[in-house]
């Protein structure tokens, strides 16, 4: 019987478990399909305090994953692929190690990166097709790529990729973007940067090809399509909360997100924190906040537990 599990290392994670080893609650991290969670995919961090200079998502997590492993956290590289929770008992099944008992869970899943849904973007997908552009981004120096979104991630990823390319093409179905003020100012303001208004990709070239050429778009007030000569097209239109794996074990709500009061859960002993449950924030510091808090009301949970072993 574990005292405490925590599911996911990103930066909600993180924080849970250097909260809850401070509070010698001995937490156990299940580490998840992306060990260090979505910053890890972000190339450089400038609005975290405590970095005067701006640090890498990688370097960023790793610091973190380090002053937990210091503090005593164990890690599992494993995956959560099953649960039941109830107040009286919770269990986790794993990929690897099998059925792991707990007495609280505190569940830091993140969230995924939406896709077009387009036939034509899963054959492409890594052929040309990504969701990552820090990830893939290098292999397009030089060439013409397209950013499918208006928000602050397309507009990061916007910006990125115009370092390493040739030209960058944002494709957005509205007027005017969604994305901060500054961040928005930025992308109009860089030179090897268009932007595509009121537009959406109606399928992606290259799949006889087996790599991506170009794009079909359609103005959606005109309703004229036009074709754009494309190396490659990155999806930054949002994202998804891991939560299948806990459907009908605590409340989500239509989107899929955790349902919480604070960080707690539906279920009494079970918490969340992060993006998996952050419909509006959506930030590093933000989802290292709700880890904290979320590690304090497991403490709070298990100090009214009975204890087991009197």
């Amino acid at each position: 019987m574990e005292n405490l599990a925590i599911i996911g290392s990103g930066p909600a994670g993180l924080t849970a478990a250097i909260y809850a080893a401070r509070a010698n609650l001995d937490p156990v991290v299940v580490e998840g399909i992306q060990p260090g969670g979505q910053l890890t995919q972000t190339a450089e961090v400038e609005n975290f305090p405590g970095f005067e200079q701006p640090i890498g998502g990688m370097a960023l997590t790793d610091a973190m994953r380090r002053q937990a492993e210091r503090l005593g956290v164990r890690f599992m590289m494993d995956e959560v692929t099953g649960c039941q929770f109830s107040a009286a008992e919770k269990s986790l099944e794993l990929a690897v190690a099998g059925t792991l008992h707990v007495r609280a869970v505190i569940i830091a899943t993140g969230a995924s990166a939406r896709y077009l849904g387009l036939e034509s973007e899963h054959k492409l997908r890594g052929r040309g097709v990504s969701a990552c552009a820090t990830c893939d981004g290098a292999f397009f120096k030089g060439k013409r790529v397209a950013v499918v979104g208006g928000g602050d991630t397309a507009m990061a990823d916007a910006l990125y990729l115009a370092r390493l390319a040739e030209s960058v093409t944002v494709i957005h179905r509205r007027d005017a973007f969604r994305a901060s003020k500054i961040m928005a100012e930025r992308v109009l303001n860089t030179p090897n940067i268009k932007v595509a208004w009121d537009s959406a990709v109606e399928e992606i070239l290259g799949v006889e090809q087996r790599k991506v050429s170009g794009l079909k778009i359609k103005n959606l007030k005109s309703g004229e399509t036009s074709q754009l000569e494309m190396d490659g097209v990155f999806i930054a239109i949002g994202h998804q909360p891991n939560t299948g794996v806990f459907r009908g074990q605590v409340e989500l709500d239509a989107d899929g997100y955790v349902v919480t009061d604070s960080t707690r859960c539906s279920v009494p002993g079970v918490f969340a924190a992060g993006d998996v449950q952050d419909r509006r924030y959506k930030q590093a510091i933000t989802a290292a906040g709700s880890g904290c808090m979320a590690a304090l009301e497991a403490e709070r949970y298990l100090a009214e537990l009975p204890d087991l072993t009197a």
